[in-house]
């Protein structure tokens, strides 16, 4: 068995002997050359030299080093008129400046000049302190000459790291800024350089002025699309002839390197995608159409009001399609045999036995017959082929479908749900049903308007200041939300940076210690009421219907319960107002309908 610690020794021996040949390709033809004492005063650095940032720390170190064991290793020059310029060695040669050397061991080379930038780029970036897109930008000069993977042989890099930086080096300049401060991680800016230029651009004015993780990630998640789950073949050329297949695309984040997506297939060109998805829908309809299958959409009657599905219900009606929700057929899907796998995925937070498994397996094979029995007779009952799709992402599957009996009645069709239509046109019944429904949607947007209003009004105030012990209602809204948030880069720097100090210029030993040594109980407080105010959902999930919500919303009465009363009252009121109104206008539809009755 190998060990943790050879696997290593291994890794570091194969690493070590990979930078050992590269920096024998670029000495070779060093042997032989004398090492000379040269004046530094006649060395000039290279204003070619494609790094150009040197940690000041770092070199003071160095120079410190310097003075008191000199320099180890010769720097290597060219020869350029009377002086001399650095090709390799120019943090060992400022280093000595400052030390105030007076000469500096040389090894005095003659170059080709593409051959000097070559070695100076390759020497740059097998260091370990490498700005990313001076990285990004390098690699990219050699991409010119070499393939990713012969590059990853010269830098003794993994392949996978060249492709990173590559892509890297498409971030326009406006995103490459936040890179270089530290503000924007390599892997959200490998993200972003997924994107057009134009893109990119769009993306960066969206933003604003400050650099936002949490909005970059969200574009990029509103822009992409898992081709797993798309609607249409992946392999299929002619869907859209002038753009090709998926699987080859170069927008398919997967012929990237796996640069972004975990490893999966994942459309980088959100118009693209949107056009094969629609015109796979104008296939699926002339299929059903063509074979005489029945196309049910995955909607609900309750749902047929929604606008999208309203867009769906027009569009297969304009194509002289008969319209059935799934209230108005019988559906039978081909049943999924189980496994053993699939068990034990379906009760992995189960503390189950082998046997208890197996007792499980063998009842959902049991379960599996009895629906395949079902399946395979399905047109011997009155079933017909049929395809059932999701209306919002067109992804379907093929069905036995039957029509239920009562959906024959002239009345049974949705093509006008029963929200579309006026109050004149409706019976007292279907009248009292249209105002109970929006009044349930009036009190969600109420809801959530007033819980926005507290949230606003809560974050506007010293709350996050407060040096009061936690209280047990915010200890709890804590418990609940923890898991689902992180502290942004900004809100790092707003609240949190004194107590992290100055990172840049510490080991991470030295900065757990300093993190340690400013910590206080007052900072821990500080650091949960953060994440409390930051966690809060708005939309249909307001402090009502949602966990995270009403715990937070629980914790700030013991802050702020008179503010939220004076809030809480003025929607009462204006609640109370309509709902009683509501009710003498329901009471008299009531009043109707027993009329009729009688």
């Amino acid at each position: 068995m190998t060990t943790k610690a050879s696997t290593t020794s291994k890794n570091g021996k194969a690493s070590a002997t990979i930078k050992n040949e590269v920096k024998k390709k670029l000495t070779q033809g060093a042997i032989g050359l004398q090492v000379q004492e040269l004046p530094i005063g006649r060395i000039i650095p290279d204003p070619m030299q494609p790094r150009k940032t040197f940690n000041k720390e770092a070199l003071k170190q160095l120079s410190e080093s310097i003075e008191e064991h000199g320099v180890l290793q010769p720097i290597t020059v060219r020869k350029s008129g009377k002086d001399y310029i650095v090709v390799m060695g120019e943090r060992r040669y400022r280093a000595s400046k400052l030390a105030k050397k007076k000469t500096i061991p040389s090894i005095v080379r003659e170059y080709d000049n593409n051959d000097i930038l070559e070695i100076q780029i390759i020497e740059n970036l097998q260091r370990q302190d490498v700005e990313p897109t001076e990285e990004a930008e390098a690699v990219a000069f050699l991409s010119e000459r070499y393939s990713p993977t012969e590059i990853s042989k010269r830098l003794g890099r993994t392949e996978n790291f060249v492709r990173q930086r590559l892509k890297l080096a498409g971030l326009i300049e406006g995103f490459k800024v936040f890179v270089r401060n530290g503000e924007m991680t390599i892997s959200l800016g490998v993200g972003v350089a997924l994107f057009e230029p134009e893109e990119q651009q769009m993306m960066l004015k969206t933003m604003g002025e400050d650099f936002n993780a949490n909005q970059i990630n969200q574009m990029i998640k509103n822009q992409t699309y898992d081709l797993e789950n798309a609607p249409f073949d992946l392999v299929d050329e002619k869907l859209i002839t002038k753009v090709g297949a998926c699987i080859t695309c170069p927008f398919n984040a997967i012929n990237q390197g796996n640069l972004f997506g975990n490893g999966k297939m994942m459309c980088t060109k959100s118009a693209c995608y949107e056009t094969k998805k629609s015109k796979s829908f104008l296939n699926l309809i002339e299929k059903s159409k063509k074979e005489n299958v029945l196309l049910i959409p995955e909607i609900r009657k309750y749902w047929a009001d929604d606008e999208n599905n309203q867009l769906i219900i027009s569009q297969l009606e304009k194509n002289g399609l008969k319209v059935y929700l799934l209230d108005d057929v019988e559906i039978i899907e081909e049943p999924i045999k189980p496994t053993m796998e699939a068990i034990q995925t379906e009760y992995q937070h189960y503390d189950y036995s082998k046997d208890e498994l197996k007792a499980e397996l063998k009842e959902a094979i049991q379960d599996y017959k009895e629906e395949l029995k079902t399946y395979n007779s399905a047109k011997e009952n009155g079933f017909v082929n049929g395809i059932v799709f999701h209306p919002k992402t067109y992804v379907h599957k093929v069905i036995f479908v039957k029509i239920v009996e009562d959906s024959k009645a002239e009345n049974s069709t949705y093509s006008e749900p029963l929200a579309n239509r006026k109050m004149a046109e409706c019976s007292p019944e279907e009248q009292i049903v249209k105002i109970k429904e929006r009044e349930i949607r009036k009190k969600h947007i109420e809801n959530n308007k007033q819980f926005e209003e507290v949230v606003q009004m809560i974050r506007e105030t010293d709350y996050i200041e407060k040096k009061k012990a936690l209280s047990v209602d915010e200890m709890v809204a804590f418990s609940l939300t923890v898991f689902e948030n992180n502290v942004d880069y900004v809100g790092r720097q707003k609240h949190f940076s004194k107590l992290l100090g100055n990172t840049s210029k510490k080991t991470d030993v030295e900065t757990v210690e300093n993190f340690k040594k400013n910590f206080k109980k007052e900072t821990f407080y500080k650091l949960i009421r953060y994440i409390l105010t930051k966690q809060v959902h708005f939309g249909e999930s307001n402090h009502v219907n949602n966990l995270t919500n009403i715990s937070f919303y629980n914790a700030m009465q013991w802050y702020y319960k008179t503010k939220i009363a004076n809030i809480e009252k003025e929607y009462a009121e204006e609640r109370n107002k309509r709902e009683a109104r509501l009710k003498e206008r329901i009471g008299n539809l009531e009043k109707k309908i027993q009329e009729l009755n009688d």
